[in-house]
């Protein structure tokens, strides 16, 4: 893979319901490339993977979201799986650290349906980006430019639709992450957030 991770440390950020494979080949290419990473979650503890509609493995986390802080981090690796992104952008915590990555012009890899997680954060207008196909309509609803494409990068994002792009995917992410921050010619805009009860 082209690049080198070393000193470089990603944060992984899932929870239950994630795609099982779109988290570990991630996190196999980055460590194999030199990177210190963390496993973020809701809570730190146990999550469930899955295997499209199948229980899949656990993995321990590292850091629950509320205690982690994007300052410490070099690239954010945003897995997919149906229930994983929808649960993470119902967090307040959750939608905060991913802004704040855009924020700080840091690079980002985002698969399958984790883009979601990108338009609660209010970072996808005005960018071209790649998805599992049914978020097409919510990605251009958002401001986005949506492309069917193995893989797209834009300005440090680093985006794909499945996990057939993977090999393609965990290489530019590799590549993207190694250069390091980028300027974001995009306007990350604060929302105001209510407690959900």
């Amino acid at each position: 893979m082209t690049g080198t991770l070393e000193g470089k440390r990603v944060a992984f950020l899932f929870t239950d319901g994630v795609e099982q494979v779109e988290l570990t080949d991630p996190l196999k290419a980055v460590r194999n490339a030199g990177a210190n990473t963390q496993l973020i979650a809701l809570e730190q503890g146990e999550v469930q993977m899955f295997d499209h509609l199948d229980r899949g493995d656990t993995i321990e986390t590292d850091r629950a979201v509320a205690d982690a802080d994007p300052s410490d981090y070099d690239g954010l690796v945003l897995p997919g799986g149906v229930a994983n992104p929808d649960r993470l952008r119902t967090d307040e915590d959750a939608v905060s650290f991913v802004r704040g990555f855009f924020e700080q012009d840091k690079p980002a890899a985002v698969i399958c349906h984790g883009a979601w997680t990108l338009i609660e954060a209010d970072v996808v207008r005005g960018r071209t980006l790649t998805s599992w196909p049914s978020l097409k309509t919510d990605l251009q609803n958002a401001g986005a430019t949506w492309v069917d494409e193995e893989v797209h990068v834009d300005n440090g994002l680093v985006t794909s639709r499945h996990p057939d792009d993977l090999p393609a995917f965990c290489a530019k992410l590799v590549e993207e992450f190694a250069e390091g921050r980028h300027e974001q010619r995009v306007e990350v805009r604060a929302r105001s957030w209510s407690k959900r009860s």
